[in-house]
């Protein structure tokens, strides 16, 4: 990947406090540290969390701690977790502000149903992993069944397989804003 310089850019990963997909949260945040990103994990509490594969992360701050007005994207990471940030108003109010607020708002595999919940998809192409492709249509989201969706501000894409191809594209983007 070419070196696009995202210092300057902070960026929101929010995870499952425990069964967060290991891939998807790691090598996103390689990409964007390596070019230069301030990168945060986020999640429901302060701790150790645990992905489903083992791995163990240092939560940095709670979803209730967040600034959404100081930081340039919010990534949601998937994993079976994930589903317990489906309905959970904060995470629903995150990223409803993320997106209204002109931020970068991203989420891969189950976690794009985080951004259906709170109608940021509506109207909009968006992938997920291929189990909420009904859903979706249910609730008046375009699915494609690809790895990874560009839809204005918004990225979804749709496995732990496409979390390199994620990871690119949401650093590619935050290089193309000012």
């Amino acid at each position: 990947m070419e070196d696009l310089n995202l210092t300057n850019k902070k960026v929101y990963l929010v995870i499952a406090f425990k069964d967060f997909r290991d891939e998807e949260l790691l090598i996103p945040k390689e990409i964007l540290e390596n070019q230069g990103a301030e990168v945060l994990v986020v999640s429901t509490e302060l701790g150790e969390a645990q992905g489903v594969l083992r791995e163990k992360v240092e939560v940095d701050l709670t979803i209730f701690e967040m600034d959404i007005a100081s930081c340039d994207a919010v990534v949601f990471v998937g994993g079976p977790g994930a589903a317990s940030l489906f309905e959970n108003p904060t995470a629903l109010q995150i990223a409803k502000e993320a997106f209204e607020k002109g931020k970068i708002v991203a989420a891969i595999c189950i976690a794009p149903m985080i951004l259906a919940n709170a109608g940021v998809l509506k109207g909009k192409n968006a992938t997920a992993f291929s189990s909420l492709g009904g859903k979706f249509k249910e609730l008046g989201i375009n699915y494609l069944n690809e790895d990874v969706v560009v839809s204005e501000t918004i990225i979804t894409a749709q496995d732990p397989k496409n979390a390199q191809a994620f990871g690119e594209k949401i650093a590619l983007l935050l290089s193309q804003r000012g």
